[in-house]
Formats: structure tokens, sequence, C-alpha cells
């Protein structure tokens, strides 16, 4: 209703320019709002308040004429001029449910207003680093970026979903040495994890994995591995906190050593079952990706030595203290970032800027990243990288998703005492969890109630939207159990014979579906659908308390039944958007 309410207005400014009586230049947008009084009319728009200066008119005079440019339209019964402009649209009684007859014909259609308009998208979320189990931060930005991704394509965009593998770098490095002492471990060695390992439980399984598959091929000695290496203090504080990494670094030097061609093979047992662990937990949660990207075979590809290069050759590029340093200073980062250290190896951001290259290179028009808040100050290096290879910084978007605790405890990855999403969705649901997950904002805390999302009550949000659904599909059971049938186009044709006005405020609120879910879509805001389903939910719950459904009266029962499982059906395609089920039971 609303986009041929803009088409009739469109029509009247085209015609009102070939009057001369607005300029030809004038491109005002059309703005049509819902009243929140009847006696208002049904809908209003401020076009002739906000195109009046530069038609050199007095708004209300510009309302009169556009009100006289209008199209003839048997959905509109009245057009007002109210106030000093606003322009108020009476819809005839039927129009009033067009929605319904919308949503019934093609609920997909009703539900994907073109928001997009072919825009390509590469959605990279979740990346979390194959070095043990998803925890429940990491959930958070898995059901954030399935939701957007699935909002995204259902509004015209062309989405490519990316989960970015850090199986290169030092983090692999840690893990490789954690599991080869835990190898050392298993074959019977006393060892001594370093404090900045890898310590949990996880590791010390996949070390028993390890000797399980392939036997005592890779042992040496414990003693021989730490024979001649700096001490791993105890304690804490900046300086003890380097020296630990100084022993590490020196103990991982030292397994490559001893292991040579063997210690890939170590490392990638590793990575690759942690990685197994968390493609298993991202199926569970129903999340897919369209492609994992290897950061190894980004580095092996020379992808790196290509960026810097490129950066060079722009000017970008500076040589300092032997690394290798990026202005980004000069291109809105607080100071400039190394890419290659005195050691001769390439940073994170290093590799960072080489993947967003290839992003790019790939011919994406945006690139949405999804991070923890805890990389906030990560944005403007990479933005200025994209500046300064592109000139087109504002391409790259970053959504940063807070923190997550929950009612029964917070984690900590290195302590190994932690919440894995596993363990969350066995315990509250994949339902439960993912819908509490997109509840707020992204960028706002988020304290997940484990009891609520397990009750069975209108108090928690997810039962109660799916029990709404449950109970539309159990009265048409129970119609049939009746040997009765829902006829839909009698209950379309008496939609507006209905005597309660609960009716039309019912379709009132089914039809302002569409202009949510661009809404959600223009802001990356999937927690916006949320809210618009719980409205519809209670709207329906509240018509189904005041007013019978399977009456004795056909007409009147297939009217109010089209009501419902026009309901039903914005109910499930909005809960599919955001990866929850829509039951038919409950």
């Amino acid at each position: 209703m609303k986009t041929q309410l803009e088409s009739l207005l469109a029509q009247a400014l085209a015609s009102l320019k070939d009057q001369s009586l607005i300029p030809a230049d004038c491109q005002p947008v059309i703005q049509l709002e819902r009243t929140r009084d009847r006696a208002h009319g049904d809908w209003a728009t401020n076009l002739a308040l906000v195109t009046a200066k530069a038609a050199g008119r007095k708004p209300r005079e510009l309302a009169e004429a556009l009100v006289a440019a209008l199209p003839a339209a048997s959905m509109v019964i009245r057009v007002e001029i109210a106030g000093p402009g606003f322009i108020n649209f009476f819809l005839s009684a039927d129009s009033r449910f067009e929605s319904v007859r919308q949503i019934l014909a093609d609920v997909v259609a009703f539900s994907s207003p073109n928001v997009g308009k072919g825009e390509k998208v590469l959605l990279e979320f979740v990346s979390a680093n194959p070095t043990g189990p998803m925890h429940v931060g990491h959930g958070r930005g898995a059901a954030y970026g399935s939701a957007l991704g699935n909002l995204l394509a259902a509004t015209g965009h062309v989405v490519h979903r990316e989960y970015y593998i850090n199986d290169a770098g030092r983090q692999a490095d840690v893990l490789g040495v954690s599991l080869y002492l835990r190898y050392l471990e298993a074959c019977g060695e006393t060892v001594k994890i370093p404090s900045r390992a890898y310590p949990a439980d996880y590791v010390k399984a996949c070390g028993s994995d390890l000797l399980a598959h392939m036997g005592r091929k890779f042992f040496r000695p414990y003693a021989e591995v730490c024979e001649g290496l700096p001490e791993d203090p105890e304690g804490e504080g900046d300086d003890v906190k380097a020296r630990k990494e100084v022993f590490l670094d020196a103990i991982i030097d030292r397994v490559r050593g001893l292991l040579a061609e063997d210690y890939r093979t170590v490392q990638d047992f590793g990575l690759n079952a942690q990685l197994h662990s968390i493609r298993g937990t991202l199926d569970s949660f129903n999340v897919q990706f369209d492609e994992w990207f290897s950061e190894r075979r980004l580095v092996e590809s020379g992808a790196i030595e290509k960026g810097i290069a490129r950066l060079r050759e722009r000017g970008h590029v500076y040589d300092k203290d032997g690394a290798v340093w990026l202005a980004t200073s000069q291109l809105g980062d607080e100071k400039d970032r190394v890419l290659v250290r005195d050691n001769g190896l390439h940073t994170y951001f290093a590799a960072d800027v080489a993947y967003h290259l290839d992003k790019l290179d790939r011919g994406f028009d945006t690139l949405i990243d999804v991070w923890g808040a805890d990389h906030h100050g990560y944005i403007a290096r990479v933005r200025a990288a994209i500046e300064a290879l592109t000139g087109q910084g504002d391409r790259f978007h970053v959504a940063l998703i807070q923190f997550v605790t929950l009612s029964s405890g917070r984690m900590g990855k290195r302590s190994g005492n932690f919440v894995t999403l596993q363990q969350l969705i066995e315990e509250a649901g994949n339902d439960a969890t993912r819908f509490f997950y997109l509840t707020r904002s992204p960028d706002q805390h988020l304290e997940f109630d484990i009891d609520l999302a397990r009750s069975q009550s209108a108090d928690n949000p997810v039962y109660y939207l799916q029990y709404a659904h449950a109970r539309i599909c159990s009265m048409l059971r129970e119609l049939n159990e009746r040997d009765g049938a829902f006829d839909q186009d009698e209950g379309l044709a008496a939609l507006a014979e209905l005597p309660e006005a609960a009716a039309e405020e019912l379709a009132k609120r089914l039809g302002s579906w569409p202009e949510s879910v661009a809404s959600a879509a223009r802001n990356r805001a999937p927690q916006q659908l949320t809210n618009a389903l719980r409205d519809i939910a209670q709207e329906f719950h509240s018509y189904y308390n005041a007013h019978k459904i399977l009456v004795e009266n056909v007409r009147e029962r297939n009217a109010r039944l089209a009501l419902c499982v026009a309901v039903r059906a914005v109910l499930a395609q909005g809960l599919g958007l955001l990866g929850v089920s829509a039951p038919d039971r409950m």
C-alpha cells in the first residue's frame, strides 16, 4: 500500500514539473507515515512542506496542487490537506486489508523490499581463530552475521558469506606447540605447559588423539625440548609478560627445529581438529558460509608482498629502523603501523591489508566485517589501508559485537575455564540461543538469561512468537478435524465485513512488516526484526483472545482465518530470516 501511494505522489510531482510548477531538478524524498489517529486518515505525507521552498510556493498552496494532480485510485476514497500542508490519505475499508491479500499471494515477495538493488556485499563474520572451541561471545557474532546475511539477501543484495581462517602466524604456532607438549605428555613424559600457551582440556585431548593416529613418530624427550631455553617466569606485570613471550617464542623455535618437516603435520593436526569442531558447532547453530578463506593460502600466494608493493607504489609505505611502515596517520589513523617487522616477518595487520585487497579485487561493492568490540581500535587502520589502496575507504564497514555474559558465569579461553557455544546451545536450545543473541543491538552489552531462554512462558520472547505460529496451525488442524475447510478466497472477500476494529489493526500491523524489513536492512540491524515480530505476535494473541476464530458463520470464520494465516506466514518468514524455526506444534 505504501508503495502504491508513493507511486501516486511521484506521478503528481511529475505532472507539476511538466506544468513548471516545480523545478525539473527538484528531487524530494517522498515520505509517507501511518497516522496515529484514524480521524486524520490512514497515511500522511509532508511532501508539500519539504518541496515548497524549491517550488517558491506556500506549502498549503503546493499541497492543493499536488492533490489536484493525483491520479485516480480505487483504494483512495478521500484526500485531505491538514495544518500547514500535510496531505492525508483515507483508504477504502477493503484496501486496508490489502496486506493480507499480498501476504497470502506471495509472502516472500511481500517481505522482500528491494533495498539493495543488486549491491554486491562480502560479509565476513565469526572468523574465530581455530585454536579452540567457539565460546558464547563468538556465538553472538555468528547469530548476528548469519541473520544479517539472510536479511541483506532478502532485500536485493547479492551476499557472499565468508569465514577467514587464521591458520597462519603466531597463534597457529602457539597451538602447534601446546598440542605437541600434550602429545609428549600422552607419550608418558612429564611436561610443563608454558604460561602463555593454550592449557585447556581440548588441547590435552587433541594430544592423545595425535598419539593414537600417528604413534610415537614425533616423540622427543621433554628434556631435549627444553634444554638451554630461557626461563618461563612466574608472576604478573609487563616485564614478566614480555619474558613469558620470549620463552614461548623460544620453545616454538625449538619444536620447529626438532620436528623439521613434521612440524607442519603436528600443527595442521591441531588446526584441523579445532576447525572441525568449529564447523560442527556452526552447522548445529544453522550458520553457513559460502567460503572458508585460508590465511595460509593468502600468505603462500604472495598476496601480502603484492599488497605492500601496491601501497609502496602509491607512496604510502616507508622504511624505518629496519621495518616497513604504512603511513596510516595520513589517512585518519592515530599513528603509522608496521607491516613488516625488523626480523622480516609480516604483521597481522599486513595480512589483513592483503586480505581486504583481495576482497576488493574480487569485485565486491561493500565489505562488511563483524568483529568483537575489543577490535574497535583496529577499524581506523584497516580503513586507512583500503583508502590508500583504492581511495574508497567508505566501502568498508564494521559491526562491533559487544561482550556477552551468562546468568551462570563468565568465560576466559586461556584459563581453560570457559563456556562453549555448543554447551549453550545444548542448554538453551538452538532457537532460543539465536533469538536471544538478536534481541539487542550488537553494540550493546548482552546478559544471556539461560533460565528465561529455557522457559515455556510468554516472558520468553522466542517461545511467545513460536507459540503464535503453532496456535494458528492448531486452529487449522482443529477445523480439519471438524470436517471443515478454510476457503481462502471467500475469507479475503469477506475481510472488510468483519465487525471488529481489531481486525483492521492487525492487518495494519502486518502491512508495516515490509517497512520493518527495509529499515532493518538499511541499518544492518536484524534486531529490529525481533521487535517487529513481537509486535505482530502481541497483536495476534490479543486478537485471538478477544475474538473467537472458529465461529459457526462460515464467511466470518474464513475472514478471520485469512487474517490469522497471513500472520502465520509473516511469522514464519521473519523467524526464517533470523535463523529460527517456526514449529507447527508446541
